[in-house]
């Protein structure tokens, strides 16, 4: 394959991690006004929010078989595009019941543009026989602060909900037609069923949702926790997460280069210990400052773990690569739906900073097994 399509495909790749990260980053500043669109109480609006979840848990594995058959393509075409298309939808419906199931479509589109554009990257990363991973996600995490940080200035200038909801859509729409002639046709086995994670795939699965779980619990816990131990005002709990998804996007900018340059173990486990370092940080240190900055450390650390789990699933020959992609995606997406309940309940029953704590030794274990996978 010459310069040019492997520049067009790599584009592609980024063009639609960035998309995926664009709308979802989109949708977070509406949700508060689509909650007061359905009358939804806090607990009402949690279980909406959870058909997110579920629709992307189901999408995943179907689209590992159908990637695996006919390629990522127009797999990532029809997660993208439906994606942009509902966007608007979300914000005009008025009942409960009518958002629940467009919230579960907007799960299942992600899920499957998700695994699809992972899958994609694999397929890119091979033909460029070099590390990509981290930098595809570093379009997923600024495609997020774009498109967050765009609607709430929109929305702070008093533009009509609708108004913002169809430019959301039209660039994510725009950015995926962009994609169209450059993504690759490629499938990579004839026949292929559901196969449940088996040898190292079970590990990136884990490991995936471990990582997953760290990254739920800053985006669920990170403001709570901010007021808990009373670092900052409440008006600015949010500096936790935007500290979080700054120090990721230049750590997953650099990440290929790292690689690169160390190896796939050795960032494995400085990422581990830094994650670990922050969370210390976080609920240990009482100087404002220096807590807050645990945000970023643990952004650092978790950065360029996923991405190179998603490298290993696409590399190891135990399973075909579009199947065990999605193995990964959705356990890691499990751990999103789980991670907040655990925190939660240990939360409960001793303190957030307990709570948030128990992430530790959970991380420490991608450092006992790392071995493993970087090596296959």
């Amino acid at each position: 394959m010459d310069f040019h399509h492997t520049y067009s495909a790599r584009l592609a790749t980024r063009l639609a991690f960035f998309a995926a990260g664009f709308a979802m980053g989109c949708c977070a500043p509406f949700f508060p006004f689509i909650k007061e669109n359905v009358s939804a109480d806090k607990s009402e609006f949690g279980l909406l929010l959870l058909c997110l979840g579920i629709g992307a848990i189901i999408a995943m594995p179907i689209t590992g078989i159908i990637s695996a058959k006919r390629g990522s393509k127009p797999m990532i075409l029809l997660g993208g595009f439906v994606m942009a298309l509902l966007i608007p939808v979300l914000v005009i419906v008025e009942t409960q019941f009518i958002l629940a199931i467009i919230i579960f479509l907007l799960g299942a589109s992600l899920g499957t543009l998700d695994v699809a554009m992972n899958v994609h990257a694999v397929e890119v990363e091979k033909i460029e026989k070099r590390s990509l991973m981290s930098n595809f996600h570093a379009q997923f995490s600024i495609g997020g602060l774009a498109g967050a940080g765009l609607m709430t200035v929109f929305l702070f200038f008093e533009t009509s909900l609708l108004s913002s909801s169809v430019i959301a859509a039209s660039i994510t729409f725009i950015t995926m037609t962009l994609t169209v002639k450059r993504l690759l046709n490629v499938s990579t086995v004839k026949k292929t069923k559901f196969m449940l994670p088996k040898g190292v795939v079970i590990l990136l699965a884990i490991f995936a949702a471990i990582i997953f779980l760290v990254e739920g619990a800053v985006v669920d816990w990170g403001a709570l926790l901010i007021i808990d131990r009373e670092l900052t005002a409440p008006k600015s709990a949010g500096i936790g997460y935007i500290l979080f998804s700054i120090a990721m996007v230049v750590a997953r900018l650099l990440g290929d280069e790292i690689v690169k340059a160390i190896g796939e173990f050795k960032v494995l486990i400085f990422g581990v210990v830094i994650t670990i370092l922050g969370i210390l940080i976080i609920v240990l240190s009482n100087i404002t400052i220096i807590a807050l900055s645990g945000f970023m450390f643990i952004g650092l650390g978790v950065a360029n773990l996923v991405p190179i789990f998603f490298s290993a699933a696409g590399r190891q020959t135990v399973m075909p690569p579009a199947i065990a992609i999605a193995s990964v995606t959705t356990t890691g997406y499990a751990g999103i739906l789980l991670g907040p309940v655990i925190i939660g309940y240990f939360a409960e029953i001793t303190s957030l900073s307990i709570g948030f704590s128990i992430l530790i030794p959970l991380v420490v274990l991608i450092v006992i097994f790392s071995r493993k996978i970087s090596t296959n």
